[in-house]
C-alpha cells in the first residue's frame, strides 16, 4: 500500500507564493513519475506539472514561468513552488505518483488565491 501525504496549501493574496510538498511512503518499489494535478470547483481535474524520472518535465501552459516542480528522489518527495499566484489558480491540488502501471493520488490540499 502506498500513501501520499501532501502539505503546504492555504490562503494567499494574488501575486503571492506557496510551496506544496508531497511525500510518498509505503510499499513503493520504484517511481516512474511524480507531479501535481488540480481541480477547481465545477471543473475537471487538470495537469499542473508532470515530472518523469527519465525525460522532460511537462507544465500546463497556464502555469509556465510561474510554477516549478522538483523532486527529492532519495526521500520520494515532490514539491511544487508556486509564484505570482492568480485567483484562477484556486483549486484543490493533488499529488500524483506513477509506479510501474499503478497511479496513486494524494488526498488533496486546498489552495485559495484572493484578489
Amino acid at each position: 500500500q502506498v500513501q501520499l501525504l501532501e502539505s503546504g496549501g492555504g490562503l494567499v493574496q494574488a501575486g503571492g507564493s506557496l510551496r506544496l510538498s508531497c511525500v510518498a511512503s509505503g510499499s513503493i518499489s520504484s517511481i516512474n513519475a511524480m507531479g501535481w494535478y488540480r481541480q477547481a470547483p465545477g471543473k475537471q481535474r487538470e495537469l499542473v506539472a508532470h515530472m518523469p524520472s527519465l525525460g522532460l518535465t511537462n507544465y500546463a501552459d497556464s502555469v509556465k514561468g510561474r510554477f516549478t516542480v522538483s523532486r527529492d528522489m532519495a526521500k520520494n518527495t515532490v514539491f511544487l513552488q508556486m509564484n505570482n499566484l492568480k485567483p484562477e489558480d484556486t483549486a484543490v491540488y493533488y499529488c500524483h505518483v506513477v509506479s510501474g502501471v499503478r497511479h496513486y493520488w494524494g488526498q488533496g490540499t486546498q489552495v485559495t488565491v484572493s484578489s
